[in-house]
């Protein structure tokens, strides 16, 4: 019965392993990444970043105004597991690179009490 389990935890744990592959090597398949879905994601985003990416806790950091390509950089990072937060990484899995530059593209151009530096 012992063994039974063993080999039933060391299946499910290879599941996963190969699921979490499978995830990564998805990245490039067209998900949904309109208007509809940013809103949507940003609700969820709203629970910690606050309302248009402005966080009202210094625990979670303001991503209103922050330049785009800073945001896809940060959160495709979360996603393949280069950088790490459970949180961050747990809300992006899965986030296929379109959706990755749709919500950076909006937090990009909300207002922000950042100073963020531009070329112009």
């Amino acid at each position: 019965m012992r063994h039974a389990v063993s080999r039933g935890l060391i299946c499910l744990a290879l599941f996963g392993f190969a699921g979490s592959l499978a995830a990564q090597e998805d990245h490039g398949n067209d998900k949904p990444a309109g208007n509809d879905w940013v809103s949507q994601t940003t609700q969820t985003c709203a629970s910690c970043h606050g309302k248009n990416g402005v966080s009202q806790t210094p625990n979670f950091p303001i991503i209103a105004g922050q330049h785009q390509d800073y945001l896809v950089h940060t959160i495709k990072a979360y996603r393949d597991g280069d950088r790490e937060n459970a949180i961050m990484a747990g809300q992006v899995q899965g986030m296929s690179d379109a959706q990755i530059k749709a919500l950076a593209r909006y937090y990009s151009k909300q207002s922000s009490p950042l100073h963020t530096a531009t070329a112009e």
